[in-house]
């Protein structure tokens, strides 16, 4: 029997695999590949061309990845602090025009983006906010802070007043009280509403081609022109770096979050000895 249960784990692990990296393999082909056309199933000729144009020379790359994943940062950080507050709020408490906050909230997730960015541009061109990256990143903010206080929210709901309540008994003031009970329960959420919101503004073309006018250029920004009819080979190569940059992102968060609760063992293991 269980070897059974064991083969059957192994043939949808290796289905979900498959599932997962066969879409990448023509991408993988194109990008080496010189005058891949239909209906050719393989490349007739391999040519390193498209790498050492995305990889080297003047593409500006490099400089490119470093401004997505620094406005991606920057975006979640700002993210997991309002959504930890707004969360509290949404979940612990009964309010009048409640529901009329969680629809703006989370209207981004259903209007689409260009009918938002127009007005944004208008107001950040008064502002001089645009063609900066300031502008970028709180543009980004409208389209990723739904998901954020979404994951947030979820954890908040399975979390009991009482645990919080016993630490006040035990004289646990606010901050201690956060640190040691809130924030842990919390930490799954803010990593699974970080993770959405690192690939969405990851993934943003639309806001930071019009917030940053050209001057902020992302990764997107480099990829979009390729797809839209320049070069297949050079498009490709940029998907797969786009591609491996949001799986390190996101294997970077879980590798984090992991350490946070080894450590927490750690000094929970220590507590327990200096007690004992």
């Amino acid at each position: 029997m269980r070897k059974s249960l064991s083969f059957v784990k192994g043939m949808l692990l290796l289905l979900v695999f498959l599932m997962f990296a066969v879409p990448f393999i023509p991408l993988l082909l194109s990008s080496f590949s010189f005058g891949w056309q239909w209906p050719q199933i393989i490349p007739e000729a391999f040519s390193l061309r498209a790498w050492n144009y995305v990889l080297t020379g003047s593409s500006g790359t490099w400089k490119a990845i470093g401004i997505s994943i620094l406005i991606a940062l920057l975006v979640t950080s700002i993210n997991i602090l309002l959504a930890i507050p707004a969360a509290h709020a949404l979940v612990r408490f009964s309010f009048r025009g409640k529901w009329l906050m969680e629809a703006i909230l989370f209207a981004p997730i259903v209007i689409p983006p260009f009918v938002a960015v127009m007005g944004i541009h208008l107001t950040f061109l008064r502002l001089g906010l645009t063609e900066t990256i300031l502008g970028v990143v709180l543009a980004h903010v409208s389209p990723t802070l739904p998901y954020v206080i979404r994951a947030v929210m979820i954890s908040y709901q399975t979390l009991s007043v009482d645990w919080e309540d016993q630490a006040r008994m035990l004289g646990a003031g606010a901050i201690p009280r956060f640190y040691s009970v809130v924030l842990p329960h919390l930490m799954p959420g803010i990593v699974a509403g970080a993770s959405l919101s690192v690939l969405i503004s990851l993934s943003q073309y639309l806001i930071t081609f019009i917030i940053g006018s050209g001057q902020v250029v992302t990764l997107p920004i480099l990829l979009f022109p390729f797809i839209s009819g320049g070069d297949p080979a050079v498009a490709s190569a940029y998907s797969l770096l786009f591609a491996v940059m949001a799986i390190t992102s996101l294997v970077g968060l879980d590798v984090l979050l992991k350490l946070y609760y080894h450590r927490k063992q750690i000094r929970q293991k220590k507590a327990k000895g200096v007690i004992v």
